[in-house]
């Protein structure tokens, strides 16, 4: 149901002031003063911007008035106005655009400025149009006997009455457009701004401009902060002050509740707020000032608008974790078919209580959040919540599996969590849009983590840790990486899952390794080992060997390294695993290679080639080509052509890590020839791929170093 067609019963509640600003004019002004419009002489004094009600003071909205004045210049037709759609949330500051662009081009519309709050939100009944248009036509000094009273007459009345002028026509807190057409004036030199919570489909279909506002910059809304409680508090505390601007989600009307709060405790310092404010069931109570000014208030006018079912799924989504959801993530966490939610979201993105990003995704901003999950809480069952909940993580569980299953299809990960598969699932493609999956929803799946953990859904937990492995192995993340990977280790501890604790063990000793830190890795390493041969699980022993030699390779001892790897492949040759064989193959012939053992490495590597080539491996088969090119089989040039084709390969399946591999390997070669441009030209663009990962560039740093000091 849109807000064009929808009715509303409207309950009493505190009462909003989202900047019920002042109505303007030069040959006509007039006022909204407690239901009516009164009317003033051109000679009275028009306000200033900051002279508006709480939320007046305008900043970072340059593009926004920009917007309007393409609106009011662009082409127009005889007899169409030009309409201004300003939409946004409650609290983003629509009436204080809307009033600053009427007071700035005053000058433009010499016959009159009109304003009226069609109170499309407020506690009581939206105002009528007809009840508008009488108080407009008496602004226009026609006596109230001569006022007709039916509806059409009036906008006849109205039309004629405005037919010619240049007048600016300020509607705010508009529902629909039913309710708002017979007060646009019917002229081309006439400007109509319109502002709503909703976007306003009808209007915008017959021509008028939609113009979008978003929730401040972080500096403005640091400037909006200083404004109201002073440069010197806002500088002396710029930590505070920026947690602050994010705890109120850079809304304004939230600034200035709390700004407001802080202006009257002048020795309150920042990190006061910031504290109330980090308490998440507590910020909603905290963003109020006295019953007149309040966030929560705000939303839940707008949230009294919805339908049932609108009104169900909007407290729902305060419950799935994470911030951004597309229409399948929704349909799997609220039970109902895809088309439905579809429709369903789109409401409350046109009632702007979500946002719509890029890639066909929505966001509640972390205010609507909570403020969904509050009455969630309040008007859901406990099963329901919970039912809620699961289904989310069930959704991110049959998800990554799928993703994983896709991008690494020889790997076997754990699912058995999931209760709820989804009807519609996400059907990926190829590897690189299984990838491209897990790296957009990277930030929602660390949440999903971190709720599945903290109710004690422990099983889900390590499987969702398990599932991204591919992600960490193509894409690095590093870090971000040992953080989730400890999270999975201590649920698959909470659950006694010995068979999870090894793997996640794995997990963070290979993240450590990553990061350097080799005593710690070697003993999570170590840990895993204990676990495998108690379990009796051969090919998982080896394993573990062989991550234990890789920390040996790395701290430099080569011959302890070689064992062993040699124990490693003896145990996996005995149980015939050959693709396990290959890569405990290439970490020989690594090691080898660096230990200026070229032809035992190519030999090694030679084998674990052919024993790679019918797996469905794309990733170590370009590796075990740069390994070929680093331990120069062939010579210098078919070194090059290798590792060229590693390269091409590595980028070809979207992994960052195996393309800075490629490339640092492609910079030695380079380096050996003499070639130090292309040398160094490897080496930086290996280096900007691993900081971008946050892994570590120190022994690029180094070649670079020394290749600039000569």
């Amino acid at each position: 149901m849109s807000a064009d067609s929808r009715s509303r019963n409207q309950r009493p509640e505190d009462h909003v002031n989202e900047l019920n600003g002042t109505v303007l004019g030069s040959a006509i002004q007039a006022r909204d003063v407690h239901g009516g419009i009164h009317l003033h002489q051109a000679s009275t004094p028009l306000p200033r911007p900051t002279q508006l009600p709480a939320g007046g003071i305008l900043v970072d909205r340059a593009e926004t008035l920009a917007l309007l004045d393409a609106v009011r210049s662009g082409p127009g037709g005889t007899g169409v106005p030009k309409v201004a759609v300003v939409s946004g949330p409650a609290g983003i500051g629509k009436t204080a655009v809307a009033l600053h662009w009427s007071h700035r081009e005053r000058g433009a519309f010499p016959d009159g400025q009109l304003f009226a709050d069609l109170r499309g939100h407020a506690v009581d009944a939206p105002v009528q149009p007809a009840e508008v248009l009488g108080r407009f036509i008496r602004a226009f000094g026609v006596a109230p006997g001569r006022i007709p009273g039916d509806l059409a007459e009036r906008s006849a009345l109205y039309q004629s009455l405005v037919s010619g002028r240049r007048l600016v026509v300020v509607l705010d807190d508009v529902l629909s457009a039913a309710q708002v057409s017979p007060l646009l004036p019917a002229s081309s030199d006439s400007f109509a701004i319109v502002t709503s919570r909703w976007r306003l489909a009808g209007l915008l279909m017959r021509g008028a401009r939609g113009v979008q506002l978003d929730r401040l910059s972080p500096a403005s809304a640091l400037t909006l902060l200083e404004r109201t409680v002073g440069e010197d508090r806002v500088r002396d505390e710029p930590e505070a002050a920026d947690e602050l601007v994010e705890l109120c989600a850079r809304l304004p009307l939230a600034l200035c509740v709390a700004a407001a709060r802080l202006a009257t405790r002048p020795h309150w310092p920042l990190s006061e707020m910031v504290e109330a404010l980090s308490h998440e069931r507590r910020r909603l109570s905290e963003l109020s000032v006295e019953d007149d000014m309040t966030i929560r208030a705000a939303l839940t006018l707008s949230y009294r608008g919805l339908s049932p079912q609108e009104a169900r799924v909007y407290r729902l989504l305060g419950l799935f974790p994470g911030t951004t959801f597309d229409s399948r993530a929704v349909a799997a966490t609220v039970g109902l078919p895809l088309v439905q939610v579809r429709h369903l979201l789109e409401v409350l993105t046109d009632a702007n209580l979500l946002d719509d990003v890029p890639g066909g995704h929505y966001r509640l901003h972390d205010l609507t959040r909570l403020h969904a999950r509050e009455l969630a809480e309040q008007l859901d069952s406990e099963a329901t919540r919970e039912e809620t909940a699961r289904r989310a993580l069930d959704w991110f569980l049959y998800t990554t599996w799928s993703a994983s299953q896709v991008v690494l299809p020889y790997r076997r990960v754990s699912r058995e969590a999931v209760i709820h598969e989804p009807a519609e699932p996400v059907v990926f493609t190829g590897p690189a849009q299984a990838l491209d999956w897990l790296e957009d929803e990277f930030a929602n799946l660390r949440a999903a983590v971190r709720v599945a953990f903290e109710r004690d859904l422990f099983d889900v937990a390590w499987q969702l840790v398990d599932g991204i492995w591919p992600l960490f192995l193509y894409r690095g993340h590093h870090a971000e990486r040992l953080e989730v990977d400890r999270l999975g280790l201590a649920a698959a501890r909470a659950c006694s899952d010995s068979r999870g604790e090894a793997k996640m063990l794995n997990r963070t000793g290979l993240a450590l390794r990553t990061l350097g830190r080799l005593d710690e890795a070697a003993d999570d390493f170590r840990k895993a080992l204990e676990i495998w041969r108690r379990e009796g699980n051969r090919q998982r022993v080896a394993g573990s060997l062989r991550r234990l030699g890789l920390v040996e390779k790395d701290r430099g001892r080569i011959d302890e390294a070689l064992a062993l790897f040699g124990e490693a492949l003896d145990g996996y040759r005995a149980m015939g695993g050959s693709r396990k064989v290959a890569l405990t193959l290439c970490d020989l012939g690594d090691a080898m290679t660096g230990s200026g053992r070229h032809a035992e490495a190519v030999e090694c590597l030679t084998e674990a080639r052919q024993l790679l080539a019918p797996e469905p491996d794309p990733y170590n088969q370009a590796r075990v080509l740069v390994l070929l090119g680093r331990a120069r089989a062939g010579g210098p040039a078919a070194a090059a052509d290798l590792l060229e084709r590693a390269l091409e390969e590595m980028r070809r399946i979207g992994s960052d890590s195996g393309e800075a591999q490629a490339l640092e390997a492609l910079g030695d070669l380079a380096l050996e020839n003499g070639q130090r441009d292309d040398a160094r030209e490897h080496y930086e663009e290996a280096r900007r791929i691993l900081v971008r990962r946050g892994a570590r560039s120190g022994r690029l740093d180094d070649r670079l170093s020394r290749l600039g000091g000569d």
